[in-house]
Order: structure tokens, then sequence, then C-alpha cells
């Protein structure tokens, strides 16, 4: 990565003049200052780059279908005017020029990019290649050009990752800053590739990133709106799809736009299991043709399909135009909804490379058709025409299949200009992902990652917890009364402690139960009457869930939430009890982790520059330095070692020092088996790193 940066530098200054290149790079060695100011820089630089490769992207795929499908119409009447052989064959001709590009030059582009650019966002450190921006713009324009069933935006979403990426490990940024750089390139992308800079904010929040936070909100708006403003400049600002003037006819629609959003989910789950059906049998059934022959074949598919529904080939606009204007047939609606989920399957499970945005926008648009036809035919009073449903059912589709309604709703706005219609959008939406989820957790982009056995929903920070031990954290200040103490001396003993729990032990510290001051609250006040009855064994919950020192915070909170209590009595393996743990000390610890390794891992991108880096402090008390990987370590992963709950410190990066070079993995997963080459970078407490060091 350092010659990466000294042959930008240079050439800068090459074209530059000398003065003006030093003044740039003061004004950015001043903003590297600032960390927010040099990240909306970057995410500014981010913007404008994404804008000029949508623009690309677009052109190369016009040129490439202008060749395929020469005529004076658009791209489906031209298709249609096309020699039955050309429909037949070019689809594969483009897959066997983009199966050989993809297999010995980029495997990530294959598919429709966004599961690759969030798998890199997840577990790659937010570290994308530089050539997927280029052979991903190839191979989709490709495949698009030649007839496949895929869509643009989603290899415009991995570009815009790939150049975000890119531009930010050549400025040497931490992990962080990293993710936020990738999802601003993610929204730049869909931004500048629908005129819709609300929706690609929206999309790389929601759907890439999958959290919101406003330090990293604010850099992905500006790279949004700058990437909209070059493609308004060069293309103008126009809506996707033209549609006439809809709205909402009558109040009772709120029933029928449910039932659409019921049926629009319903497409969505078949649609998914579909494209990884057929995916699943390329990979297991079809073994016995090279993975960079199998797009040729796949083309061979599309081209039979297009000879009788040529509506699927290419990204479907027309097809998706002729829907909102209501110039679609009922039956024919309802044939080109399968016809394409099978065309994308297809395309996509052969090998090919290009997004499902579009396929899904053509599905629903199609399925919203055949669906307003028979509403309408049967309430033509109070119901709209079949485009209203169609337009709906755009948005109903990409929230189902994306598990994405905000960014679903949004876009559906913006690609048409239509925001009267927003009320049967949001139902329709809401609806169908609440449909779709119920058939199936994962998401169109999700599942991709949950096959490679990538974990989605419990997310890094999560999994923190569970190298967070009880042991680590419990209070051995306990808080007891005897079992056979006097009712009165509960509730002294109660109000003098500072805890709302009190536990019951016997002469031998075994635990018997806990007293809770919420459920004796009603009987404070009646100590002279029930001081001669009850004593605490009588009192107390033995029911109380036990924690031992070698549970996890995870299992804690999770038995907290099932109980209810904030806090919980730890005792060992006979039972005696030992302390106490609460929720607060788990909290307090979980930010403490999280703030070390934040820190740290802006400490470990120094690597970057250097072959090695001695030990460092940073924060009170703490260190990281660099470390060979012990022998008896080798062979084995992160997880199986506990590196954390056996040493006390963490691991923040791991570094190949011979088959990768400097190659750096942030936060690495726990599951990699640790091999001879790599070098560990731990950071802990400085008594504890120091011990480290002399164990192993």
């Amino acid at each position: 990565m350092g010659e990466i940066t000294t042959f930008l530098n240079m050439a800068i200054l090459t074209v530059a003049p000398s003065r003006s290149g030093k003044y740039f790079f003061t004004i950015l060695n001043k903003l590297k200052q600032t960390e927010h100011s040099f990240v909306m820089t970057l995410a500014f630089l981010t913007g404008l780059i994404a804008g000029f490769a949508a623009i690309g992207i677009r052109w190369l795929i016009h040129t490439i279908s202008g060749w395929a499908f020469p005529g004076g119409g658009d791209v489906l009447t031209n298709i249609m005017n096309s020699p039955w052989y050309v429909i037949l064959f070019l689809p594969a001709i483009g897959g066997a020029l983009v199966g050989p590009i993809i297999y010995f030059f980029s495997p990530e582009s294959k598919g429709h990019g966004v599961p690759e650019v969030m798998q890199a966002v997840i577990i790659g450190g937010a570290k994308i290649r530089p050539r997927v921006a280029i052979i991903k713009a190839i191979t989709a324009a490709i495949t698009i050009g030649t007839g496949g069933s895929v869509g643009r935006e989603g290899p415009i979403v991995q570009i815009g990752a790939s150049l975000a990426s890119t531009v930010g490990q050549m400025f040497q940024i931490t992990h962080k800053q990293l993710k936020t750089l990738v999802g601003a390139g993610a929204a730049a992308g869909i931004a500048a590739a629908f005129n819709a800079p609300i929706a690609g904010a929206l999309f790389a929040v929601e759907v890439i990133l999958m959290d919101f936070q406003v330090s990293q909100f604010s850099p992905i708006v500006i790279a949004s709106v700058i990437a909209t403003f070059v493609s308004h400049h060069y293309q103008g600002n126009f809506s996707e799809f033209q549609v006439p003037h809809y709205n909402y006819v009558s109040s009772l629609e709120t029933f029928t736009y449910l039932g659409l959003g019921i049926f629009t989910g319903i497409i969505s789950f078949v649609s998914i299991k579909i494209l990884y059906a057929v995916e699943d049998f390329s990979e297991e059934r079809l073994t016995f043709i090279p993975s960079y022959i199998l797009p040729a074949v796949g083309g061979i598919a599309i081209g039979g399909i297009g000879l009788v529904f040529p509506q699927v080939m290419g990204m479907g606009y027309a097809s998706i135009d002729s829907a909102l204007n209501g110039n679609m047939l009922w039956v024919m609606a309802l044939i080109l909804v399968f016809a394409k989920i099978f065309a994308t399957s297809i395309t996509l499970g052969s090998g090919g490379s290009g997004g499902v945005f579009a396929p899904a926008l053509f599905i629903g648009a199609t399925s919203g058709a055949f669906f307003g036809s028979f509403i309408h035919w049967a309430f033509p009073a109070w119901t709209g025409t079949p485009g209203a449903y169609a337009l709906v059912a755009m948005g109903g589709l990409v929230a189902g299949t994306m598990r994405a309604p905000i960014t679903a709703i949004i876009i559906v706005m913006e690609l048409t200009g239509n925001y009267e219609i927003i009320l049967p959008l949001m139902i329709t939406c809401i609806i169908s992902t609440i449909v779709a989820t119920k058939l199936s957790r994962e998401s169109i982009y999700t599942l991709k990652l949950i096959k490679r056995k990538i974990k989605l929903h419990a997310g890094f920070e999560y999994d923190l917890m569970k190298d967070i031990y009880v042991s680590d954290i419990y209070q051995r200040r306990i808080d007891t009364i005897l079992v056979s103490a006097g009712y009165n001396e509960v509730i002294k003993k109660l109000i003098s402690i500072r805890s709302p729990y009190l536990n019951v032990v016997n002469k031998k510290n075994i635990l018997y139960g806990t007293i809770s001051i919420h459920d004796i609250k009603d009987y404070i006040f009646e100590k002279d009457l029930l001081k001669n009855i009850l004593i605490a064994g009588d009192i107390a919950d033995t029911n109380c869930p036990v924690i031992s020192l070698e549970d996890n915070a995870k299992t804690v909170l999770s038995i907290m939430r099932t109980c209810n209590n904030d806090q919980l009595p730890v005792t060992n393996s006979k039972k005696e009890l030992i302390g106490t743990i609460l929720r607060k000390d788990i909290l307090n610890e979980y930010h403490a982790v999280i703030e070390r390794m934040d820190v740290g891992s802006s400490f470990a991108t120094r690597l970057m520059n250097s072959n090695s880096m001695p030990e460092e402090h940073f924060l009170e008390g703490y260190s990281i330095c660099e470390l060979k990987t012990p022998g008896d370590f080798v062979g084995r992963s992160i997880r199986e070692l506990e590196i954390r709950n056996r040493f006390k410190v963490d691991v923040l990066s791991i570094r190949d020092t011979k088959r990768m070079k400097n190659n750096i993995s942030l936060i690495p997963d726990p599951n990699y088996v640790l091999t001879d080459n790599d070098n560990l970078i731990i950071a802990g407490a400085k008594n504890h790193v120091d011990l480290f060091k002399t164990i192993i």
C-alpha cells in the first residue's frame, strides 16, 4: 500500500505544477489532523469518482448493446427485430467472454455484487481490490449488453464501493473510517444509477452497513449528493420511468394494497428461492462443466427464453414502462413474472455478472400489473388502474427481496417523481417485508453470505460478549443474610444496602436463594406483624438463576432478560456464593473493549508503512505490539485458542508476512486459522501484554 501511495503522489505531482501539488498535499495533511473533516473530504472525492464511473458503465452498456442489437428503436424493439439466431446465441457469446475474465482476473466480480461488498465490510476490513471496479464494469456491461437478464445497479454499487475502498486504503484511514467510506461509495453508485440521492444514502445504511450512526451518515449523504450532481450534469435531471399521474382513489384501497403487500411478499420469497436453487444446481450438479464456460451455457438458456419472451432480456426497462402505463395484458404480466425470475436466476446462477435491482423492479411492475388488473376489474369504482398497482408493487418487490422497506419507498418515489402515492407504497412495502421475512429470514443479499458461513445477525460487536467472561468482571463484594434471619433483620438489611437484591445463604455460605426489595415492598411497613412469623428462607426466591465464573457475558445477558433481573449471584463449583454480577458492569466492560479496539485499530494501520512495529502505548495503561505467531498456535483458530479469555489481550490484526506481503487483516474472523507466516498485533493492559510475551 505504501508503493501505491508513493506512485499516486508522484503521478499527481508530475501532472500538476510542483507548487500546486505541494499545496494540495499540504491542505490534505491539515484535513487529516481532523478525523471528521478528512473523512468528509474523502467522501466528496468518492462521490465524484463514483459519479463518473456510473456514467462510464452506462455508456459501456449502451455501446455494447448497440453493437449486439443494432437498430433505431429502444433495446426491446431492437432485440425483437433481430434474427432468431442472434437472440439465441448472442447471450452465449457474452457468457463465453465474461466467464474467463471473471475466473482468471477477479472471481469476486461474479454475481450481483452487493453481497461481495457486504462481505468485505463484515469480515474483510472493508478492503476491496482496485481491479474489481474495472473487471466488474467490463463483465457487467458485456452480460447486460448481450442480453443477460440482470441490472446495472448492483455492479455500480460494487464499482463505487471498490473505488471508495481504494481511496481509503491509499490514504491509510482506519478500519472504522474505511467501512464508512465503502458505504459512501455504494450510496454514490445507487444515487448516480437512479438519480436518487436519498435512496442511495438509505440503501448504504439499511443494506450495506446495516447500521445507522450520525457519524457514518454525513459522509454517505455527501457522496450520494455529489454523485447525483455529476449524473445530472452529464445525463440530465430526469426520472428513470415516466408514469401517468396516479393517486389514492379511495380509503377502501387500503385493503387492496394490503393484499398487494402480501402478494409481493410471496413473490419476493419465490424469486429468492428460485435464484439460489438455480445457483445450487449449477454448483452441485454441473461440476463437469468448467466454471469459466458455464456462463456461455447459461447464455444459451437465456437466448432460448428470449426467443419466446424477448422482454426478459437485458434490464427490461421498456417492459416496466409498459406495465406502469397500463399497456400490458394480465396474462402476459403473469407469464413475465416467472419468465424474468427464471431468466435472472439462470444468468446469475451460471456465473454471469449483473445486479438484481432492475429485475426486482421488473418483477414488481409485472406482478402489480397482474394483481391490479383483477382488482380494477372487480372494483372499478374505488380502485386505481393496473398501472398504479404496478408502480406500488415495484417498491413491494424491492422491499421483500432486499428487506429494505425504507429504501424501497424512497427509491420508487425518486424513480417516478410521484410523491402522492406514498401511503399505499408504505403499506405495501412494510407488509411485503413482513411476509417475506416470515417465509424466510434472509434477504436476496444476506442468503448468499449465510451460504458462505458468514455470520450477520450477531455482528462483530455482539460477538465480543462471548469473549467477556464473568471471572473478569464480577464483584466480590456480596450482600448476604442467613437463611434463618428474621423478617425484621431482612428489612433492615435491604434498607441499609445499595443493591435491591439480597443473597440468602446458610452457615456454610451455600446459596439458598435471593430476596428482591421489589418482592416485599408491599409488606415493608408490616414488620411488627410479620417479625415472628417469617424468616429469610420463607421469602427467598429459590429459583433464581445462578451464574458461574466460566459463563460469558452473552449468556448472562440472555438469562437477565429472561428473569428480568439486573443482578445475579455468582457461585463456584461447590455452590458457594463468591460474588455478584451486574448488567451495568457487563455494559461498561463491553464499551471499554470497543474503545480499546477502535483506538488500537488506528495504531494498527501504521503497519501499512512499516515492516514491523515495536510496542506502543495507547490510552492509559494499555499497549499494542506485533509478535510472531507462537508455534503451538499454528493450525488453530482464534476462537479455539480463546486468546482473550486465557491471556486477557485482544487480537486486533493479523499480518501475513510472506504470502501477501504486508497485507493487514483488521479485526480478524474468530474462525481464522493461524499459519506460520502470521504475525499477531495484540493489545491490552500493559501487564497482560508483557505476560503474554513471556508465555509465548
